[in-house]
């Protein structure tokens, strides 16, 4: 662990002495249910996953491979681990993961994309093993939960709560490419100032194909207090997080040169030789190798988050909650490009993407009861302030820069922006006791997300500035739920739901274009927005939660970079609204427990995605209506079979995901694949002067199979036919865990 974050842990150790906290997770949940098809009462699907199914991941799994057993998730990475953030790709009934919703502890997590700009991926924002549980709603987020883009569902991760007994608990973990885990938590137990932990977790493991290490470190700390029927939680958060890229690769290269192909670090004599012979530079001349393969890549992530609630019942009727936080980060993406030369002549130099994010917020809700009536009303506010650069850095063959550190010196900033974003959503519901079997809920939410662009180095008559913002005063939701016995329960929901706007100057951003692009959307682009309609049957029994459910989406304004034309100047890539999208399907789930000590889970998802409209680019008609939605399997099957008889415990699971297109057109995709992994593990109880010692073997995708995983990495393209773009990512091969867990 390096000095500066040794400070970060000492510094949160000693604000945990005078922070109080709470957490509503309940960790005993965790003892009788893995996953739960249950919510009941609830007029949306939702399912949960809990502490003891993410025990079950092999240490340093990202909470998503947990959630990814769920029917309709699609969850894709190209590491073991789910963890490498360029690769992880999460879609739920063809909603991406910009399009969903996350908070942790009510905290908003942002979209959760590569070089997030209002937020922070989950793996950062805690570990693994201090989750309590995770909760899915997959077709539409409560009107309360603090998101901008959540046009499909949301997952809201709960951390688990402080013991009231004094204890430490460490897990030590090695695998397969050299991998090394360990996580230990401190617990103070009740005390008369109340309880907490502090965590610390340190990850490092290999790449499983060429060169490089992924590197992660964080500490968690949590205090509880209670004080009546008031309670008061806050947390402290540290994440610095360090991972070398894999390749982006093409069908092309896969077949020519197989999965095991990537870039040339820590070789950099091989990549000056492609940048002088291949790439365009001197002499040269380009050829499409030039791209197949570079020194490196690399994302540097530095997250600080912080979150205090106060959670109190007023009276029988009456209960007001309220969270504030804020959250710093510091990242780079390193790539060293050949396509510029370091001043010195050598082709070759370092180009970064900065980002810095400060933002602060609030969540507030107030519940009141008055007879039939169950009343909540809710308000999110949140200002961002998001700075973004890009720079290019000296490379010489003499000295090289590494890229596990943030560079300095840029001898070239070709632009910088500043982006504040200021947030602002009301909600207001209703929950009406009809009869003993019938419920009606219904509301609305208000939101207004106002973006602000200020260019602070760059040409100013040919890059964006200025203002956009997407605004829904009314966004309704409505549902029911009817209790046919004890048992058994209808359910029925609507809700429309949008998008806010990007803030950056890369990606599906208004501001990723020129100056004139910007000014021929900023009057007319719409915002994404979608309605769904959901409606099942939910069955739960001591021995068994089951759910069925069939929804409609109907996803309008879709946005999709595109070349308008010769009107605008220079007919850049701009924003644009393309037309429709349809998404039907049916899901089902059912978790049973067959014995005391064996309990199967099994997911069914059958989804058909289709784009309504065709889309005109630079005056050519791409012909996409009718075509499947990209990266959106049309059958998945989930199963998770676990055994735990006290001593001995085992999981086995299978996952299988059906064709996924990467074009628009349907003419570039990937085969569907069946992954099998497992885990099997024995435990004892007082040994050594231990509470608890288990021993754990891991295995992730038993077979062995050679697939490939991420799919738009680089983004979707309209055609490849000819397979040739560099947008995927091979899956990794077998891999083994072995993990020692004590507890004091």
């Amino acid at each position: 662990m390096n000095p500066l974050f040794r400070l970060t842990a000492v510094a949160a150790v000693i604000g945990t002495s005078f922070v109080p906290a709470w957490a509503q997770a309940q960790a005993s949940d965790a003892q009788t249910v893995t996953i739960s098809a249950s919510g009941r009462g609830q007029s949306r699907q939702t399912e949960v996953i809990s502490a003891i199914e993410l025990s079950q991941l092999a240490p340093g799994s990202s909470p998503l491979s947990a959630v990814a057993r769920l029917p309709s998730v699609n969850f894709q990475s190209a590491d073991a681990f789910g963890s490498y953030e360029w690769s992880t790709r999460l879609t739920v009934r063809g909603f991406n993961q910009n399009q969903l919703g996350f908070t942790l502890d009510d905290v908003p997590l942002g979209d959760m994309s590569y070089g997030n700009h209002n937020g922070l991926h989950i793996s950062r924002a805690i570990a693994t093993e201090n989750i309590g549980r995770s909760v899915l709603s997959a077709g539409t987020g409560s009107l309360s939960t603090a998101s901008s883009s959540n046009l499909g569902g949301t997952v809201q991760f709960y951390s688990v709560e402080p013991s009231k007994q004094f204890g430490a608990e460490a897990n030590v973990s090695v695998g397969s490419h050299n991998d090394r885990h360990l996580f230990a938590r401190l617990q103070t137990g009740e005390t008369g100032a109340g309880r907490a932990y502090l965590s610390v977790t340190d990850q490092q493991s290999d790449k499983w194909k060429g060169h490089g290490e992924q590197k992660h470190q964080q500490v968690n700390t949590k205090y509880v207090l209670d004080k009546g029927d008031t309670k008061v939680s806050a947390f402290a958060n540290f994440s610095r997080r360090k991972e070398i890229d894999y390749q982006d690769m093409s069908l092309q290269m896969i077949n020519q040169l197989g999965d095991q192909f990537d870039n040339t670090y820590p070789d950099f004599a091989a990549a000056l030789k492609t940048a002088q012979t291949q790439c365009g530079n001197g002499t040269s001349t380009y050829v499409a190798a030039c791209d197949f393969a570079y020194y490196a890549g690399s994302g540097l992530r530095n997250d600080d988050l912080f979150g205090l609630s106060v959670d109190s019942r007023l009276s029988e009727a009456a209960r007001v909650k309220g969270t504030v936080y804020h959250h710093k980060n510091k990242g780079n993406g390193l790539w060293y490009t050949p396509y510029t030369a370091s001043p010195d002549g050598t082709p070759i130099a370092l180009r970064t993407t900065e980002y810095a994010i400060d933002r602060t917020g609030a969540v507030a809700s107030a519940d009141y009861a008055v007879g039939m009536h169950n009343i909540k009303a809710a308000l999110w506010l949140e200002d961002n302030k998001f700075n973004q650069a890009r720079r290019f850095y000296a490379v010489t063959p003499s000295a090289v820069p590494s890229p596990y550190d943030y560079p300095s010196n840029p001898f070239f900033t070709q632009w910088q922006y500043t982006f504040k974003t200021t947030t602002q959503q009301f909600s207001l519901e209703d929950s009406l006791q009809l009869s003993r079997e019938l419920t009606l809920n219904f509301g609305f939410k208000s939101l207004l997300a106002k973006n602000t662009a200020t260019l602070e180095v760059g040409d100013p008559a040919t890059k964006p500035a200025g203002d956009i913002q997407a605004k829904k005063n009314f966004l309704p939701q409505a549902g029911l739920t009817y209790t046919l016995d004890k048992h058994n329960e209808l359910f029925a929901g609507y809700a429309q739901n949008m998008r806010a706007f990007q803030a950056a100057g890369t990606g599906l951003s208004p501001f990723s274009t020129t100056l004139a692009g910007f000014k021929a959307i900023a009057g007319g682009l719409q915002p994404e927005t979608s309605t769904t309609v959901e409606a099942g049957w939910r069955l739960n029994t001591p021995a068994m939660d089951a759910v069925v459910s069939g929804y409609v989406v109907n996803f309008k304004d879709r946005l999709l970079a595109i070349q308008q034309g010769a009107g605008i100047a220079g007919n850049p890539n701009v924003l644009a609204n393309v037309g429709k999208v349809g998404m039907t399907g049916l899901e089902a789930s059912l978790s049973s427990k067959l014995t005391s000590q064996w309990s199967w889970y099994n997911g069914l998802s059958i989804n058909q995605s289709q784009y309504k409209d065709n889309y005109t680019s630079n005056g050519v008609v791409f012909a996409t209506s009718g075509k499947t939605l990209v990266d959106t399997p049309k059958t998945m099957i989930k199963s998770v079979l676990s055994f735990d008889g006290g001593a001995w415990f085992a999981n086995a699971g299978l996952d299988y995901q059906g064709k996924r297109y990467y074009t628009y057109l349907n003419d570039g995709a990937v085969a569907g694949r069946t992954l099998l992994n497992g885990s099997v593990g024995y435990r004892m109880t007082k040994a050594a002067g231990l509470s608890d010692l288990s021993i754990q073997l891991s295995a992730q995708n038993l077979t062995n199979r050679r697939y490939v995983s991420t799919i738009g990495s680089n983004g979707f393209v309209a055609s490849d036919a000819a397979g040739t773009e560099q947008t995927l990512l091979p899956g990794a091969p077998r891999a083994w865990y072995l993990s020692l867990n004590a507890k004091l």
